[in-house]
């Protein structure tokens, strides 16, 4: 299987790219151009472009089976201008299956379900910019057709995999407060292997 990966340069991206280069998928990963580009394991084909440019996009999903997405709000507009071009290429392209990183802010408030977590008395943010650009983001793919799924994990240190991480459907696990980049990148690939089962829903993720 071949796998169209876009943030692939970060911190959770360059883990999801370790995670299944070492399962044998291919991978093909959209990166910026600049002027010493990124160590990427062999079976790894670059494609410099930009995640904001359909004709990009498109390029980085040419024979592609499947997406993962790790991009990050980037503190501009990346995310809500990649997610919907990305969707419409893959559409274009007859490209089923999707999975992004999203945040922990996206899922339902557990003490205020109708709410995001970061609408709610449960979040300690100081701001919701990047929160509100993930919840755009996260509605484009709602109202698609694909099979897409949304990883939301909570507060993101670096740190190595420990695996004892936990899953829940649409909320984060109960009293969760963190999850290593590493563990992050090790569940996005666990949960996309397991689809179906995690399919049209946000699934939050914790220690």
């Amino acid at each position: 299987m071949k796998i169209a990966v876009f943030g692939a340069t970060g911190r959770t991206g360059s883990g999801i790219i370790k995670e299944l280069t070492a399962r044998g998928y291919n991978v093909q990963a959209l990166v910026r151009p600049r002027p010493e580009m990124p160590d990427m394991p062999e079976n790894v084909q670059i494609i410099q472009g930009d995640a904001k440019n359909k004709a990009d996009i498109a390029q980085a999903l040419e024979g592609a089976d499947a997406v993962i997405s790790a991009l990050s709000t980037d503190k501009s507009d990346t995310l809500t201008t990649a997610v919907p071009l990305i969707i419409e290429a893959m559409q274009e392209k007859g490209i089923q299956k999707i999975l992004t990183i999203g945040t922990a802010g996206i899922l339902n408030a557990r003490t205020e379900p109708d709410l995001y977590r970061f609408q709610s008395s449960e979040s300690r943010r100081s701001t919701t910019r990047a929160a509100e650009e993930h919840a755009r983001a996260y509605e484009a793919l709602a109202a698609s057709s694909l099979r897409w799924t949304v990883l939301c994990p909570t507060y993101l240190p670096d740190g190595e995999a420990h695996g004892n991480y936990r899953l829940e459907e649409n909320v984060l696990p109960e009293n969760g407060s963190s999850i290593t980049t590493a563990d992050t990148a090790k569940a996005a690939v666990e949960v996309f292997e397991k689809a179906p089962a995690f399919e049209s829903m946000r699934v939050g993720l914790a220690y």
